[in-house]
């Protein structure tokens, strides 16, 4: 696959994760992909606490708008992703069970944040 075709691939998936309908309640039915956005700017995660919900797939979309690369990094969720600066990445996760899942830059350990799945 080339990097173009990887790349409107990629795209397509966000685009169609962001528009998969909830069931009731808001509740994302089980095989479908919930999408988390955090920012990274002057340093840190903004938001530095974000929620998922259990028994989901997901999305978590890293915008790095700081001017130097970061790495998004956890290891009770099993991913690490580099982001050049200015950039976006993706990093698939779970289904996950209910608890507390810590994430950092490794770039900038002072950097830290939680995912919350409900």
């Amino acid at each position: 696959m080339t990097r173009v075709a990887a790349l409107v691939g990629r795209r397509t998936f966000v685009a169609m994760a962001l528009l998969l309908p909830l069931g009731p309640g808001g509740a994302i039915a089980q095989g479908q992909y919930a999408t988390i956005e955090i920012v990274v700017k002057d340093k840190k995660f903004v938001p530095a606490e974000v929620k998922a919900p259990a028994n989901a797939r997901i999305v978590i979309q890293v915008k790095n708008q700081d001017a130097v690369a970061m790495e998004f990094e956890s290891k009770s969720l099993k991913v690490e992703k580099v982001v050049a600066p200015n950039s976006e990445g993706l990093a698939r996760v779970g289904p996950l069970k209910p608890g507390r899942y810590e994430f950092f830059d490794d770039f900038n350990e002072k950097n830290r944040g939680t995912l919350i799945v409900e």
